[in-house]
């Protein structure tokens, strides 16, 4: 028996759709949405009736019917703190997300989109490795503030996905193995895979600054620039989520670009470039020590990870730590396709939100 399984990513310019059948792809579009698209509808729960017409309008153009899927997989977003691994849509998800305050983004509605097409089908809707998703034990929630508990944030999807690749290259599971994954995309997070689950990371606000990330910076600082009149929440939030990092730095996100001006001999984007390199190297030796010297491999992936420049600079600065493998790329509409199927065929316990 084959599975037909339908994966939704909903991000803020696009909804990315996937369809495969067991471990096959057999599309993958990106469809991409203007801001025009989004005018009139207020906030962004109001966006789902529109991104699931599109995905329907996806899927039938593609020549498949909804009602021949087997399951549909929703990107998970950023829950109260769940566990990594699958977790059926339910009620109880659906209102936490649609009534409950919650940190925003828009991956936050791949659950409705999901449960909303399954319920056309009659078959589940599950989330895989959600944004939010974790393993830290007590010691590692706690912060230097009473008011705040660390929590994950993090690139779950694709850097666990990569370990598994790994592991398997290996002839291994991820669960034989101790890991530090980065993820280098608009965001950059870094977690520690021990045996299989994140027990710590560093989220896209607390460690190296990224394409559109400001990263972590002295708190004084920032708490001067809060107060200083001249932004407004939503222009600091802006600043650390969206327009930080080397956006602000050089005017760009686009790492071609970038490595056209170094090229050209502008030694400004080197130098920031480096200072990239540099911090993305602190935040891997960050959290090597919770892994006591016993970490089997330093994985790097994303969209970032292409630039082998900027990968063998960070190389040089943690390969005395472990070897370090390199899986470059995004492969998060895999990942969640091959969690459903693993859930399907009962090589996985689905989780109950």
């Amino acid at each position: 028996m084959s599975y037909l399984i339908l994966t939704i990513n909903p991000g803020s310019t696009s909804t990315k759709t996937a369809l495969f059948r067991d471990k096959t792809q057999i599309f993958n579009e990106n469809i991409n949405h203007s801001q025009k698209d989004f005018d009139g509808y207020g906030d962004h729960l109001k966006q789902i009736p529109m991104r699931k017409a599109l995905v329907l309008k996806s899927l039938s153009d593609h020549g498949f019917e909804v009602s021949g899927l087997s399951a549909v997989m929703g990107r998970g977003g950023l829950l109260p703190p769940i566990s990594t691994g699958g977790y059926r849509v339910n009620k109880r998800m659906l209102d936490t997300i649609l009534n409950e305050e919650i940190p925003w983004h828009e991956s936050n509605l791949g659950a409705v989109l999901a449960y909303e097409i399954a319920q056309l089908a009659n078959v589940p809707a599950y989330i895989y490795d959600a944004v939010s998703a974790a393993d830290f034990p007590p010691i590692a929630k706690i912060s230097g503030f009473k008011e705040i508990e660390r929590r994950s944030f993090s690139h779950v999807l694709n850097s666990r996905a990569a370990a598994i690749r790994y592991a398997r290259s290996l002839g291994k599971e991820i669960e034989d193995l101790n890991l530090l994954v980065t993820h280098l995309g608009g965001g950059i997070t870094t977690g520690v895979y021990e045996k299989g689950k994140l027990v710590d990371s560093l989220s896209d606000d607390n460690g190296p600054f990224a394409p559109e990330r400001s990263g972590g910076a002295p708190l004084l600082d920032v708490i001067d620039l809060c107060y200083s009149g001249g932004y407004s929440k939503e222009e600091m939030i802006k600043k650390v989520r969206g327009s930080g990092g080397l956006k602000a730095l050089l005017g760009t996100s686009d790492g071609r670009e970038i490595m056209c001006r170094i090229a050209n001999g502008d030694k400004y984007a080197a130098d920031i470039m480096g200072a990239l390199a540099y911090q993305i190297a602190k935040g891997i030796g960050l959290l090597a020590p919770v892994l006591k010297g016993n970490c089997d491999a330093i994985i790097i992936t994303g969209s970032l990870a292409f630039f082998e420049s900027l990968v063998n600079d960070v190389k040089g600065y943690v390969g005395f730590l472990a070897p370090v493998e390199v899986i470059p790329g995004e492969y998060e509409m895999e990942a969640m396709a091959l969690g459903g199927l693993r859930i399907l065929l009962g090589q996985e316990t689905v989780n109950e939100y």
